[in-house]
């Protein structure tokens, strides 16, 4: 079976990640669990980009080996925000490992022999913070002649070398007809928009190597030069899944399985990367184009893009430690929208995990598994006849999956987040209307108990499932305190197209009171 394979863009190890990192990945993470919910074959695969002008100074700043400073920074820093966020990947590739190089290697040679690689000279600006070439139109040149890259606005650095080029020209009109037929080859649109209007105006060739750079992988055929690391980096995602194996072995089946990627996480900042340079590559070595090309907004704070060289950048770990993973997974993909700029502030994140996390689902889950242990000694009683307030929730929560699915599958994470909560919000009322503990004075009313206490853990039990690849642990906890992992397995075994399966909870399933799922958040400068 063929994988559904997502990929976030490869980072680069010059520095320690900061959330905007860890925004990318954890879109990747919740967008590949919501399809394991959905029984298929996923392969989730990041990574680190080791090589380049940018790291070889940050390395010689530090008095280190290049290889050292990125080995501490990827071993200390980088894998570890894995684990803090909650990702599961499959596959984690750093671009100094032996399959990467042998890959790169080898693609490169097959471009060459294909006859889309030359020599030339290259003259001009060269952002060492993007490391990238850029182009006439790509700068600022300030009054005094200065010339600065818009993204850093830092002076760029002015090249002259013999390198060699790929001719990137040869494939405008096959990119502007690959995109004219398939438009959802990029999103959101305003991205499809971008890109189709720098095709439009004409492809130049690129320098595909560096002259004047030890610090990357050596050329096959010219031992002087290394791969511009932008050209190193984006063969991560052929060679992560066994690109450049020899033939007939187990990677090579593999890459066969996989690729071409389903979707390419990237922020928009290098868009151009990933839906120009990267298909024409992969047209030139006569390989299959990724199906996606998703370009998600900027996380702001303070009005600025988010960034170590700002100052702007804040570590994944300040907020986790703080709010706990699930919260930061669930602030970021609910109060952004992808594919569009988003503002983080304390403040804001707190508000929405009070009122939506903590007042609302955390809630719901304590009310309702208190009730059953309080008046039914803790067994799932079984419900009697629905009436239209149950009836209403049941069809309102086939709405909700389907509504949900919808948007995940579309990377609208935060319409899909919305349609949960939102259910959420109605058993809420649902609950507050019905008054179980008005119900529970009166032996007369004791059947209409019984169904409400189950239709409320019916719902949660729904919730759980529907809200896992957004809030793991969170979650895994909830289902067990309703005892479905005894009665139902796994949570991660559920299925996204059966949640809406009303009574799925056995009759007598322990429910259990845990500890409440959202603690109360104690104050940054507290001292409690």
């Amino acid at each position: 079976m063929a994988a559904y394979y997502v990929t976030t863009p490869i980072y680069y190890v010059n520095d320690a990640p900061h959330i905007g990192h860890a925004y990318t990945t954890t879109a990747g993470d919740v967008l590949t669990r919501w399809h394991r919910q959905r029984g298929e074959q996923v392969w989730y695969q990041t990574g680190v980009d080791e090589h380049g002008t940018k790291v070889q100074r940050a390395a010689e700043a530090a008095g280190v080996a290049p290889q050292d400073w990125c080995d501490r920074l990827v071993g200390e820093s980088w894998q570890p925000v894995l684990n803090t966020i909650d990702a599961a990947t499959d596959g984690f590739i750093r671009t100094t490992e032996e399959r990467h190089r042998v890959g790169v290697q080898h693609f490169w040679q097959v471009v060459r022999d294909n006859g889309f690689v030359y020599q030339a000279d290259y003259e001009g600006p060269y952002c060492v913070g993007c490391e990238e070439f850029k182009l006439p139109g790509d700068v600022i040149t300030e009054e005094d002649g200065t010339v600065l890259c818009p993204v850093h606005g830092k002076p760029v650095e002015m090249l002259s070398e013999a390198n060699w080029f790929f001719q990137l020209s040869a494939f405008t009109n096959a990119l502007i007809e690959h995109y004219e037929q398939d438009p959802s080859a990029i999103e959101p649109v305003s991205a499809y928009n971008e890109v189709m209007s720098f095709l439009r105006a004409g492809l130049k060739d690129i320098s595909m190597s560096r002259s004047s750079v030890t610090w990357g992988i050596g050329l096959p055929w010219d031992e002087k030069q290394v791969t511009y690391v932008w050209f190193d980096a984006l063969l991560n995602y052929v060679t992560a899944v066994g690109y450049g194996a020899a033939p007939g072995s187990a990677a090579a089946t593999e890459f066969d399985r996989v690729w071409p990627a389903d979707v390419h996480l990237v922020g928009k900042d290098i868009l151009r990367f990933h839906a120009v340079f990267w298909p024409a590559m992969l047209m030139a070595a006569g390989l299959p184009l990724p199906r996606k090309v998703f370009a998600h907004g900027w996380l702001l704070v303070g009005g600025e893009k988010m960034s170590k060289t700002r100052l702007t950048g804040i570590s994944p770990e300040l907020i986790v430690d703080h709010f706990g993973s699930d919260a930061f997974r669930y602030y970021f993909m609910r109060a952004i929208n992808f594919g569009h700029d988003g503002s983080f502030s304390w403040e804001d994140m707190t508000a929405r995990y009070n009122a939506e996390l903590a007042n609302g689902l955390g809630n719901l889950a304590s009310r309702g598994t208190a009730m059953v242990q309080r008046y039914r000694d803790g067994a799932l009683p079984v419900a009697g006849e629905l009436t239209q307030a149950e009836n209403d929730l049941v069809a309102l929560l086939a709405v909700t999956v389907a509504r949900a699915d919808e948007r995940m599958l579309a990377l609208d994470f935060s319409a899909g987040i919305a349609a949960i909560r939102e259910f959420v919000e109605v058993v809420n009322q649902y609950v507050t209307e019905q008054q179980p503990w008005v119900l529970a004075k009166d032996e007369a009313d004791s059947l209409r108990l019984d169904t409400v206490l189950n239709t409320i853990i019916e719902s949660l039990r729904a919730i759980s499932v529907l809200y896992y690849p957004v809030m793991p642990k969170t979650m895994a906890a909830l289902w067990e305190q309703l005892g479905a992992e005894q009665a139902l397995g796994a949570i991660a075994d559920q299925r996204i197209e059966h949640v809406g399966d009303w009574g799925q909870l056995p009759a007598s399933t322990p429910v259990v009171k845990g500890e409440g799922l959202f603690p109360r958040l104690v104050d940054r400068d507290s001292d409690e």
